[in-house]
């Protein structure tokens, strides 16, 4: 079957399932758990075989191009280390197993294959780490491969072996109505547990592009981005804003932190012989015992991270949101996520900038608009100014100074050279003398944006350090802050002044000076 490769998107929807229902669709996913860990251990031991022989051995070996890559190619086919291999081997698992055979059609087990495969070769790819078994409860979604047979929609009703189940619509949702109202490509069951009770729901993979609400409208500005680890900053042609990703997540945080020290106590309570005399775990096998007050408060924790997870993917939707309406052409400053991960694990983990930006482009894809990553590392746009000079920042510098006058925050300073950035084939730009043009349109509204932050925090509440704004709200009040100047003399600036002036002027005739970027393709 050839892959449809047309635009799709994802309308969800509640089923109403009965005891008997959920009974039928539990054994249908353990099921599908069997089949994956089937696929998936003899996909493990293709891999194994392939990387055992001398063959693969002489091909590491090889200079890289074309001839070694083909010479991968024949190794994956001689030890049927490939998609189509493993499907086959799904089938007669299929086949040979009425546990599974009475509740998998053939496509859904076919997939479930492609699932396994692929989770291998991201491994092989050096993409994930060695992909792990599913164990009981761990294998939460299951799917088809058209709407024709096995999983499937047929109005209102999701039908899957021996069940149909209906769905849970409001009619009156314009969202749920356009999707809807869109060809069916295939469908997806989906398990989640709430409040340590399952809750299943339908995902219909419909063609077209989702619905956009009239509040929602995509702008016509070119907006500059730059992400960093736990915040954004985006600079337009009316609206210049520095914001910390999902900042409300704080309370969920502290209850998680709270929670998982209640744990650490019972389980130390529950295996004294396990830890030593300094509370450090012993080496070596050991057993462990949970208490059934571990166990509710380990569904409390997973009901948290849920409930995290939820609130963060719908702040991130309205941020993203947030800047679609200023513009649906952006340019943003590329960044290495696996190093901000290294370094700033716990940050990521809580604000996930590489989801956030995973979603702000597929938005900006459907809106028509276009995205340009600009390469950090070859740009360089926390590092250059406005006329051109390159001044290299440790990373405690939060604030950009040039003895040309330019004078902002670092962040928005980035985002806005973001956004004079142009293209040329493969390579990319920066024009300072539209830098210089703009400057004293841009100014004003990041200091605005400074200004914003400043007025927020009044009540004393936490800044991230990233902002460098701590000691400017400790020296005063917003509207008569002192701000450093390129010459190194402290010049009173009233950030609170939407329209202040300048502190450089345009001239008349600036010299067009431009830097050269030369990179590899992307986006």
């Amino acid at each position: 079957m050839a892959k449809d490769t047309t635009p799709s998107f994802i309308v969800e929807l509640r089923l109403g399932t009965s005891s008997k229902d959920g009974t039928y669709i539990e054994k249908g996913f353990n099921a599908g758990r069997i089949l994956f860990n089937a696929c998936l251990g003899e996909a493990l031991r293709r891999l194994d075989l392939m990387r055992e022989s001398k063959a693969y051995r002489a091909t590491l070996a090889m200079s890289k191009g074309a001839e070694r890559t083909q010479a991968f190619k024949d190794l994956r086919s001689k030890y049927d280390f490939k998609d189509s291999a493993i499907q086959s081997f799904a089938i007669q698992c299929k086949n040979s197993a009425p546990q599974i055979g009475q509740f998998l059609d053939a496509h859904t087990a076919q997939k479930i294959a492609t699932r396994a495969f692929h989770a291998c070769d991201r491994y092989v790819l050096g993409k994930s780490g060695r992909p792990r078994f599913k164990g009981v409860g761990q294998f939460h979604s299951l799917e088809s491969k058209s709407n024709a047979a096995g999983i499937r929609y047929r109005d209102g009703w999701l039908m899957w072996g021996g069940v149909a189940v209906q769905c849970i619509i409001d009619r009156e949702d314009e969202v749920i109505s356009h999707g809807l109202s869109c060809r069916i490509k295939y469908c997806r069951m989906v398990r989640r547990r709430i409040k340590d009770k399952a809750k299943y729901y339908a995902q219909l993979i419909v063609e077209g592009t989702p619905f956009v609400k009239k509040k929602n409208k995509p702008g016509k500005e070119v907006v500059g981005v730059d992400i960093g680890p736990s915040t954004i900053a985006y600079v337009g042609e009316t609206k210049a804003e520095l914001v910390q990703f999902c900042a409300e997540l704080g309370p969920i945080e502290q209850e998680i932190r709270v929670l998982q020290r209640e744990m650490d106590r019972s389980r130390r309570a529950s295996n004294a012989g396990n830890y030593t005399y300094d509370g450090t775990v012993k080496e070596g096998a050991k057993k462990w015992l949970y208490s059934k007050t571990y166990e509710a408060l380990s569904a409390e924790l997973a009901e948290l991270h849920r409930r995290k997870a939820g609130y963060r993917k719908s702040l991130h939707g309205k941020l993203q949101n947030t800047i679609l309406r200023l513009g649906s052409h952006l340019r943003i400053e590329k960044n290495s996520y696996k190093s901000f991960q290294k370094n700033f694990g716990r940050s990521i983990g809580t604000r996930a900038p590489g989801m956030f930006l995973t979603g702000l482009i597929r938005k900006a894809a459907s809106a028509g608009g276009e995205v340009w990553d600009i390469p950090s590392s070859a740009l360089k746009l926390s590092q250059l100014c406005k006329c051109g000079k390159l001044k290299k920042k440790a990373l405690s510098e939060r604030w950009h100074s040039c003895e040309c006058g330019a004078t902002a925050q670092r962040d928005l300073f980035s985002a806005f050279l973001a956004r004079c950035a142009e293209k040329q084939g493969s390579e990319y730009i920066l024009d300072t003398s539209r830098v210089e043009r703009l400057w004293c349109e841009v100014e004003p509204l990041m200091r605005q944006a400074v200004s914003r932050i400043l007025e927020q925090s009044a009540s004393g509440g936490p800044l991230p350090a990233s902002f460098g704004l701590k000691a400017l709200r400790q020296s005063g009040s917003p509207a008569n802050l002192m701000l450093r100047s390129g010459t190194g003399e402290r010049t009173p600036v009233a950030v609170g002044d939407a329209v202040a002036s300048c502190s450089y002027r345009c001239s008349e005739s600036p010299e067009k000076t431009a830097v050269t970027i030369r990179r590899t393709p992307s986006l």
